[in-house]
């Protein structure tokens, strides 16, 4: 029988000229998965999350380290006593506010603590041209929709602060800051005052470890309005 290469010499060279062609598809498809993708939405979360966590945006952090977050062990009861003064005095000392914010990790609400801390911060900017990237960094991540910490603020107060993010100034996150501390103040703050954990440092005993709790709701300012004050207290 005859070579049918020699009776259709077509054959080979249509073999010929196709080799290349599927050298050039396999080298195109082995290239394919090294395309670089653009960053989804997820990996800009992330980003943002591990660029606030810089400490040279947290110049002056009183969080420091996870592990100072236990030295609330060493509080004497007539520090801890100074603490229920007022939720100012809580948060101007260290340990004071080292406890609070683990107070809030077990309430899966740290994020207002955060916010909080990243505005003291923020106004302390030594300079004009620090603002504006802090600021696009506070933004996207606790004020803006679906931000990865967002925390909870009413509508006017967002966009109040939205529209000043042109042109940021030291004073940018101040509504919003008041109104985060105010919603700790008047929530988070009394539940503190009753945990485990504070009541522990008043009897001078290293603090029981405090259960986790479902994430309460955060109450707004609105659920405040109509509250009548207290007049025996006036």
């Amino acid at each position: 029988m005859e070579n049918p290469l020699l009776l259709f010499p077509q054959l080979n060279i249509s073999a010929s000229k196709d080799k290349p062609y599927y050298k050039v598809m396999k080298t195109e498809i082995k290239e394919e998965p090294h395309k670089t993708s653009k960053p989804g939405a997820k990996q800009k979360r992330n980003r943002l999350s591990l660029l606030l966590q810089k400490p040279e945006f947290h110049e002056g952090n009183h969080l420091g380290k996870p592990g100072n977050l236990t030295k609330a062990a060493s509080v004497s009861p007539e520090e801890a006593v100074k603490w229920g003064e007022s939720f100012d005095k809580l948060l101007s000392e260290k340990a004071g506010l080292d406890a609070f914010t683990k107070f809030l990790k077990t309430e899966f609400s740290e994020e207002n603590i955060e916010f909080w801390i990243a505005c003291e911060d923020y106004k302390k900017s030594k300079s004009a041209h620090e603002l504006l990237p802090k600021a696009k960094i506070i933004f996207e991540t606790f004020i803006q929709k679906d931000a990865p910490k967002e925390v909870n603020l009413d509508f006017h107060t967002k966009e109040i602060t939205s529209q000043s993010m042109g042109q940021p100034l030291r004073s940018t996150f101040d509504v919003a800051q008041s109104t985060v501390y105010r919603l700790m103040e008047q929530d988070s703050y009394p539940r503190f005052l009753r945990s485990a954990p504070y009541l522990s440092l008043l009897q001078g005993r290293a603090p029981a470890r405090a259960p986790l709790r479902r994430r309460s709701r955060s109450f707004t300012v609105s659920d405040f309005q109509g509250v009548r004050p207290d007049r025996t207290m006036w």
